[in-house]
């Protein structure tokens, strides 16, 4: 696979001061199996120097396109004013039973993958289809599918809008990531029209970790697009008022943080080290921490930095909620008692019917937790 084009890092960078967000990183004595305290995840003082951002955030002012979306309902043909970056799909009925056709182009079939499994709905069918710009499409479904909807993304070309960036890293117990406001998450798609929380966050103790590829483009250009795709699909098409995945990775190891979890926790969890609830394993979300791969990773691997970046982050979240990555658990889901016998950190397709996290991805798995047990 040739090395995807690189989009330039945030420079966030003004007075060393630990914001909220890499507390954690301060814990690091806390041994494994140790209990979690809230001083743990106690706020620092912020940055009130004022350089290089807000005297009263220790933010900076970044500008990112505004996402544009024009859904429709049925089978058919469907247009849109801009240009499209992914169509998403979702329907009833059978996972392979629909196709699309970009423009002109011929039809492709589509096959529900990773945001399928993780619907707990009855739902069978969801889809996020690489567009290429275009600015048309058609979807046909098989007799045996109904309720078809589909949603026109554009991530890229949208008028701009300010976004107030933490101007420090942020960092994990070391391992740096960007923020929701660092990839241009627009907090308002998580609200209803009536101003209430569509998902309202829930938080659970860490039991086990789940991986998942992302079924989207490989050799992405513009990762932070995609991600931004994923939120707006995820949110607005499935429902789900937010982005399914705790945290996101991508071709370049760059780690992204993913569901919402509050204001005064460390990225998906709360003060108190509990992990928010997500919406990536139907049936098994709660307790249960999700982290994505982007691409499709059924006939090649991630790449090394994304590989890496995974183990680092495994390591760093086990450690922390004192589990072993290579442990066989009795996973207990703490909403209704359901119980499943699992790795701790496992595949999708551990825990139900879904090629995710692709094939190969699925085989390095057993390598993945044995670097994570020993960083």
């Amino acid at each position: 696979m040739s090395n995807p084009p690189t989009p330039p890092t945030p420079t966030h960078r003004a007075k060393s001061r630990m914001s909220r967000r890499g507390v954690i990183g301060a814990a690091g004595a806390v041994a494994v199996g140790a209990a979690l305290t809230p001083v743990v995840f106690a706020a620092t003082e912020p940055d009130t120097s004022g350089a290089s951002g807000s005297a009263d955030t220790g933010t900076t002012t970044e500008q990112f396109p505004a996402t544009r979306a024009q859904a429709a309902d049925g089978t058919g043909a469907a247009t849109a004013a801009f240009p499209i970056s992914y169509v998403g799909l979702r329907w009833a009925g059978e996972q392979d039973g629909t196709a699309i056709k970009l423009a002109d182009g011929a039809w492709q079939d589509v096959v529900g993958g990773c945001a399928s499994a993780a619907a707990d709905d009855g739902t069978l069918g969801t889809a996020l289809v690489a567009a290429g710009d275009v600015t048309a499409y058609e979807v046909k479904a098989s007799s045996g599918v109904t309720d078809v909807r589909s949603l026109a993304i554009d991530t890229t070309d949208g008028k701009k809008r300010d976004c107030e960036v933490p101007s420090d890293p942020t960092r994990v117990r070391g391992v740096e990531y960007l923020s929701r406001a660092a990839w241009g998450a627009d907090e308002s798609k998580r609200f209803k029209a009536d101003g209430t929380e569509n998902t309202p966050t829930a938080y659970y103790p860490a039991q086990v970790l789940t991986v998942h590829h992302t079924d989207t483009v490989n050799d992405d250009p513009d990762p932070a697009a995609t991600v931004r795709a994923i939120y707006e699909y995820h949110a607005i098409t499935n429902d789900w008022g937010d982005i399914g995945y705790h945290f996101l990775i991508d071709e370049a190891g760059r780690i992204y943080e993913g569901r919402y979890s509050g204001d005064d926790g460390i990225p998906a969890h709360d003060a108190d080290g509990k992990v928010v609830t997500a919406f990536h394993t139907g049936g098994f979300n709660s307790g249960n921490l999700g982290i994505a791969l982007l691409g499709t990773l059924i006939d090649q691997g991630p790449t090394a930095a994304a590989k890496r970046s995974l183990t680092r982050l495994i390591s760093v979240l086990t450690r922390f909620h004192g589990l072993d990555p290579q442990a066989k658990v009795t996973y207990t889901n703490p909403v209704n008692g359901v119980k499943k016998d699992v790795t701790t950190v496992g595949g999708h397709r551990d825990w139900m019917a879904t090629d995710c996290p692709g094939a190969t991805m699925y085989a390095l798995l057993d390598e993945v937790r044995a670097a994570a047990a020993k960083r």
